[in-house]
């Protein structure tokens, strides 16, 4: 089970962007996540006249690997670890600071 999935909120905890918080849009297979408004890059467009796309430079959103975001924990307003714990047969996710399930 992954302890981060699509439209959790975290928060950046490494890197250029440490502190700042979004939403997961798409976690990748290979254990990155695309993070909404976090770890932007410019990319060069090329126009395409045929569909009507306009070129320039488009900022977008590129992968940010697993480990350098933590979950954000609404209650206690800071960064938090995520644990497993199975309960009536099923696997939930956890807060490590306060044993709380996390909302799926």
């Amino acid at each position: 089970m992954l302890k981060i999935k699509k439209n959790d909120e975290v928060v950046v905890i490494a890197g250029r962007d440490k502190g700042r918080r979004g939403e997961v849009l798409r976690v990748l297979k290979d254990g990155r996540l695309m993070v909404a408004g976090i770890n932007m890059v410019k990319k060069h467009k090329r126009p395409n006249p045929n569909s009507g796309d306009q070129g320039g430079i488009v900022p977008q959103e590129a992968p940010i690997q697993a480990s350098n975001v933590a979950i954000w924990n609404h209650e206690e307003e800071k960064a938090d670890r995520v644990g497993l714990k199975s309960e009536e047969g099923r696997k939930v996710r956890v807060f490590k600071s306060n044993g709380k399930e996390i909302d799926d």
